[in-house]
């Protein structure tokens, strides 16, 4: 098979469009996010903790020394990206139990067992004898 044809048929998949798809809307989605979290949810948390900005937090390994800058660690950062994260999390694990509920099928009802002839025979007895 030719490289090209092979290719072809790789690309035209349905589930690699979907992916591609999904990519996409993710990577919208992601920012969509991390703007809530940044202009919205993180001046919210620092007001509520004494007007507090987390970008600012960092930790200098060392000073800025003429037009080099300082080196440091931006846990501040590090912890709008992990509310970030989280707030993702949880919106695709709402979203993915919302389509599991959705998929989830009926449960096939058994045929019943054929009954033997011979309990068909006497149920039949069992029911005229009734009737009597």
């Amino acid at each position: 098979m030719s490289f090209i044809k092979e290719f072809k048929e790789f690309a035209v998949k349905g589930n690699v469009i979907d992916m591609a798809v999904g990519v996409v809307i993710g990577g919208a989605f992601g920012k969509i996010v991390s703007s809530l979290v940044a202009d919205v949810i993180m001046p919210v948390v620092g007001v509520v903790t004494g007007g507090v900005n987390f970008t600012d937090y960092k930790f200098t390994l060392k000073e800025a020394v003429g037009e080099v800058p300082a080196v440091t660690i931006n846990y501040g950062s590090f912890i709008q990206t992990m509310v970030d994260f989280t707030i993702i999390a949880f919106c695709i694990f709402c979203a993915i139990k919302a389509i599991n509920t959705l998929k989830k099928e009926e449960p096939q009802l058994e045929a019943p067992a054929k009954i033997p002839a011979d309990v068909a025979l006497l149920t039949e007895i069992r029911d005229l004898l009734k009737k009597q």
